[in-house]
């Protein structure tokens, strides 16, 4: 991690994510997270660009994983007590790519969020097989700040590698889901794909816009359809829930290992196994799920409630490239495949 950081009032996103958390929140989440761009590598622009709404993007997504994921704010305060600030790695979320022909006003899959990360100066760098979860991964990488801006982890749920049964299901749960990106905010993503800068409250208004993308976009699920896509694939049935909000994101830590033994020590449900790469250089675990209350809806229309997977906070070790002297980013299939599971224990 690179020592010469700005602080986060100098590049800008200070004023976006106070305008989207409120004060005190604000004040919180920048102190609990390393800036993204170093000094002196970014200009003052007049208004806000791409690469500041990037760095507010990623700030406010992560206070709103921390709402939803308790032993993931206990293990970030207790960092912070002791002088160390979060390095944001990397945040996933989960999308479906329906049956050629199903109806949607979202785009399928990974492409609702192509068209937001892209403006922001993402490049997708990676694609990862998941054979076993019937999933695809796809990876975006910040171009201008590839080590120190977090990457996206955006996984696709192919509807048709499963069974008739559940691509109806899938249908009915995830075929209504609304298209919340307006004009307004496409306008603005346009603005900062073609380099240009937007004025603050055009910013504010598409933050808000942009962060309601992750979240859950289809109605409340029937049971029914739930328990079908459960039986089938644990990931489908956590999307249908929780929808395409962040299923984790990843501090960037010295050494994994230790810092999953000071997670059992200090008592959280830290996975048992850290996943290693085919490479050995990127290394991964993570705590367990939250468990969270969701509604349901019964064939009569009412609603009821139990408890599912949520949210997870996840940890990684990441080593030079001997070949090229640079931070191994890259991430692995294998890897992805064993970290997934921490959303199936329902």
């Amino acid at each position: 991690m690179m020592q010469n950081l700005a602080t986060i009032e100098q590049t800008g996103a200070a004023d976006l994510v106070e305008n989207v958390l409120g004060h005190a929140a604000a004040a919180k989440i920048r102190a609990l997270a390393a800036p993204m761009v170093p000094t002196g590598g970014h200009a003052p622009v007049n208004g806000i660009d791409a690469l500041r709404f990037a760095e507010a993007l990623n700030l406010v997504l992560f206070a709103d994983l921390l709402k939803r994921v308790p032993e993931g704010a206990e293990y970030v305060d207790e960092c912070v007590a002791q002088g160390r600030r979060i390095v944001l790695d990397h945040g996933a979320l989960r999308t479906v790519l329906l049956p050629q022909g199903a109806r949607c006003a979202m785009p399928q899959g990974v492409e609702a969020f192509r068209r937001v990360l892209e403006p922001l100066g993402y490049i997708e760098v990676g694609i990862y097989p998941l054979p076993r979860l019937k999933m695809t991964g796809h990876v975006w990488c910040h171009a201008k700040l590839p080590e120190t801006m977090p990457q996206f982890f955006v996984s696709e749920l192919h509807v048709d590698q499963f069974s008739p049964a559940f691509a109806k299901a899938a249908v009915r749960v995830f075929g209504p889901a609304l298209d919340r990106l307006d004009a307004a905010t496409a306008q603005v993503l346009s603005r900062f794909a073609a380099g240009g800068s937007v004025p603050q409250d055009d910013a504010v208004a598409a933050l808000k816009v942009v962060m309601g993308l992750f979240d859950r976009q289809h109605p409340v699920p029937f049971e029914s359809d739930y328990e079908i896509l459960r039986a089938e694939s644990a990931e489908a049935a956590w999307i249908a829930t929780e929808g395409n909000a962040f299923n984790h994101v990843t501090d960037r830590v010295a050494d994994v290992e230790a810092t999953a033994q000071g997670e059992r020590v200090a008592g959280r449900s830290i996975k048992d196994k850290v996943e290693v790469s085919a490479s050995g250089r990127v290394r991964q675990t993570a705590l367990r799920a939250a468990q969270v209350k969701r509604s349901f809806r019964a064939e009569d229309g009412t609603l009821t409630a139990q408890t599912v997977p949520g949210s997870f906070f996840e940890f990684i070790t990441r080593r030079a490239d001997p070949a090229t002297g640079k931070l191994d980013l890259t991430f692995d299939s294998g890897n992805a495949t064993g970290i997934f599971k921490m959303t199936a224990a329902a």
